[in-house]
């Protein structure tokens, strides 16, 4: 019999029904309980994206804070976005990346912003020399009971952050990006299965598998790679900031592992879609959702 050590994914990460009191909108990490898991500890890295520059979006918190804790353990140097808000969160992300011996910036601004897009491209290049891997993560997220109750704010909030931001900074990104660069965006199971009081964040996640499968066309040429990442249920403080409490609390019971997503096992698939062993990979859409993903 083997010897081989094994760890159930059942026991990876914190089953509900959890004690997590509301937040308000966009959530604090802090806040968050039980505390998620980013990658902070048992995670070692072998150095597949060395010397690359990755800018993630999002880098304050959630899968975003995660993929930048484990890129910097996979050697790469990192730029991160947040809001000006949630700039103090942006500063802790780095902070735990300088931890792991990375190199990293935190660089506050609204993605939905073409001028800002630009300008954080312009600074990362001359930060580091360079850009490599491209994530678009940053997402705004609010739940609506009836379709009567969507302020007419959150619809436009909504698909300048999530769409327009993804094309906005992919535009300004192109120039810089080289053969073996990649493009990583951040879709949803809710792309597939739409929660109707999520139907606006849900449509923009449409919206975002379908640019990711178009862009690995216009960026085939280019020899850049173009994937995106659909989560399921993932414990990020957009959960209990975003949804009605008794969702929160038995959040991601109904995935086949009874749990959600802890961001560090979404991030490791940001991981392998930005290293050279997914060279021949372009134009998909990965599911890392409990099982909760409809054939």
């Amino acid at each position: 019999m083997s010897k081989a050590r094994l760890h159930d994914p059942r026991e990876r990460g914190p089953k509900p029904p959890f004690p997590q009191p509301p937040q308000s909108p966009p959530g604090d990490e802090d806040r968050m309980v039980p505390k998620a898991d980013h990658g902070e500890k048992g995670y070692t890295g072998k150095q597949c994206l060395k010397d690359r520059v990755a800018m993630i979006t999002g880098g304050d918190s959630g899968i975003g804070r995660a993929v930048a804790l484990l890129y910097a353990q996979e050697g790469a140097k990192i730029v991160i976005t947040s809001l000006e808000a949630d700039a103090d969160d942006g500063e802790e992300t780095c902070r735990l990346v300088k931890e792991k011996g990375g190199q990293c910036r935190s660089i506050p601004g609204d993605v939905g912003d073409a001028a800002f897009c630009k300008e954080l491209v312009d600074n990362t290049v001359e930060a580091f020399g360079g850009l490599d891997i491209l994530i678009n993560n940053a997402a705004y997220q609010r739940s609506h009971a009836s379709i009567e109750q969507i302020p007419l704010e959150d619809v436009e909030r909504t698909f300048r952050t999530n769409v327009f931001g993804t094309v906005y900074l992919t535009q300004a990104a192109a120039p810089h990006l080289r053969p073996g660069a990649c493009i990583i965006n951040t879709s949803s199971i809710q792309a597939l299965s739409p929660t109707p009081q999520l139907a606006l964040y849900a449509s923009t996640k449409s919206a975002i598998s379908s640019l990711t499968k178009s862009f690995a066309g216009l960026f085939a040429d280019k020899g850049v790679r173009v994937n995106a990442v659909a989560p399921g249920p993932v414990w990020t403080p957009l959960i209990p900031s975003t949804l009605p409490e008794e969702k929160v609390r038995n959040f991601g019971h109904d995935t086949l592992l009874k749990r959600p997503a802890q961001p560090v096992e979404q991030a490791a698939l940001f991981v392998f879609l930005a290293s050279d062993d997914a060279s021949f990979v372009t134009g998909e859409v990965f599911g890392a959702t409990g099982g909760k993903t409809p054939i």
